[in-house]
């Protein structure tokens, strides 16, 4: 099997999200947005972005793949290849709990998404384009999203060809296009086994 993986925090889920990121890890991996090898070929298992957070009691991880399809375009599933949410609970870089995601059809053709390993809940399964819940309220979205990535593409060739900087916050050279992505609902204390820290990546692996 084949795995890409993307890290989202070392160190610490102080959780917060996007560019603000670094203001709480040690040390933060990422891959770029729709442009790693093979994206194109294979965009059912290339990850564009990984998100984490939290909210009260809950953590929520959202992995995006597929980027850049027309919005409105129907969302990307393959049943081969499989999604991996990864805990680490004491830095030793090593998953201490997996979370593991796979899509499928049922005889009629109509697709589905199932999560299994969340902790303190049964296995998760249940239609696409519909929020799911386990049996203790935690909960799985799988659908297409616009996508969150935001960027001055126009601004940053310019910045390269005249050295002056020319970026425009109004700009995203990524509006109107879509991503397929996975979210997850998930208790804070158990993804932390009850501690303070933890560290979260994704993968995907296709057989």
């Amino acid at each position: 099997m084949t795995m890409k993986r993307k890290t989202l925090l070392g160190g610490t889920l102080a959780l917060a999200f996007l560019g603000i990121l670094g203001s709480f890890a040690d040390n933060v991996n990422a891959a770029d947005h729709v442009e790693a090898p093979g994206a194109a070929v294979d965009p059912a298992a290339d990850i564009t972005d990984f998100f984490a957070w939290s909210e009260g009691d809950s953590v929520y991880m959202a992995v995006a793949f597929a980027g850049l399809s027309e919005a409105g375009a129907a969302a990307t599933y393959d049943p081969d290849v499989l999604y991996g949410f990864h805990i680490d609970n004491d830095d030793d870089q090593v998953a201490d709990q997996n979370i593991w995601v796979r899509f499928g059809q049922n005889p009629d053709g109509e697709w589905g998404v199932q999560v299994e390993g969340l902790p303190g809940d049964a296995p998760i399964v249940g239609p696409v384009d519909e929020n799911v819940q386990g049996e203790l309220g935690q909960q799985v979205f799988a659908g297409s999203r616009d996508d969150a990535f935001f960027f001055d593409l126009d601004g940053f060739q310019d910045t390269l060809m005249t050295g002056s900087i020319s970026f425009d916050s109004a700009n995203d050279s990524f509006a109107g296009t879509n991503t397929t992505a996975i979210v997850i609902e998930g208790s804070l204390d158990a993804l932390s086994s009850g501690g303070g820290s933890f560290t979260i990546w994704a993968t995907t692996g296709r057989e």
